[in-house]
């Protein structure tokens, strides 16, 4: 269909995507097809076991050349990165968590593309630099809202892309705070954090970087509040660990 001139959009599971992989590579990727994938159930789903579990696609996915890996904040935010993987000329991915939406005040303003690469300030701060990507920008903006209560200012940024990385943005807030927490609703072996702490190393900057995301598990049967709980992804739990 994209050879032809279509551009097809493939609604899927992140856990069944991992077994087109090759196909990803071979007939996507090297061939830059304007293909999007829309990832459903991106991060932790619940009482389905550890076979369908979304928590490796960041991982997966961002090593492919060609592709472009995006994840929005909320469902506005989902509207214009649709849009914007349409309007793509080359293979896109948007990851999508499991259940509804926060509930934004209108989808009004949500058609309009969001430039590729381009990452957002949530809240300015410069005690500590939160980098957060998809579902976890909403718990991002609850933890500053509680270190703001223990005196800590933290700057809260929206990456949105993790493939290409805001390195414009993110390199100068991480060179002059100096302190980096990443947070991510997947593993953090291969995945959001350890891009960031690449694009770091790769600019000469090392500064301690605090990467919260699925730890090295496979992830049982629970409820997903159980699950983030047990893995350490509830509020109280990234406290403690900052």
């Amino acid at each position: 269909m994209s050879c032809d001139g279509l551009k097809p959009v493939v609604a899927i599971y992140s856990t069944f995507l991992q077994r087109a992989f090759d196909q990803l590579i071979h007939d996507v990727g090297i061939q830059k097809l304007p293909v999007s994938f829309v990832l459903d159930r991106a991060g932790i789903v619940g009482a389905d076991g550890p076979t369908h579990q979304g928590q490796y696609d960041i991982s997966y996915m961002r090593s492919i050349p060609n592709f472009v890996l995006m994840a929005p904040k909320d469902e506005a935010e989902l509207q214009r990165m649709l849009i914007t993987s349409i309007n793509h000329k080359g293979p896109t991915a948007l990851r999508i968590p499991r259940g509804s939406g926060l509930g934004v005040a209108t989808m009004d303003e949500g058609w309009e593309p969001i430039e590729i690469g381009k990452g957002e300030i949530i809240n300015e701060g410069d005690d500590i630099l939160i980098i957060a990507y998809g579902s976890m920008v909403a718990a991002a903006v609850e933890t500053s809202t509680l270190l703001k209560e223990n005196d800590i200012n933290p700057c809260v940024i929206n990456a949105r892309f993790v493939r290409p990385l805001d390195s414009d943005l993110i390199l100068p807030l991480a060179q002059k705070i100096k302190k980096v927490v990443t947070m991510e609703e997947g593993t953090i072996i291969g995945g959001f954090g350890s891009a960031i702490v690449e694009l770091l190393n790769d600019n000469d900057i090392h500064i301690p970087v605090l990467r919260l995301g699925i730890p090295d598990v496979l992830v049982d049967h629970a409820s997903p509040d159980q699950s983030k709980k047990t893995l350490g992804l509830t509020l109280n739990k990234c406290q403690k660990k900052y």
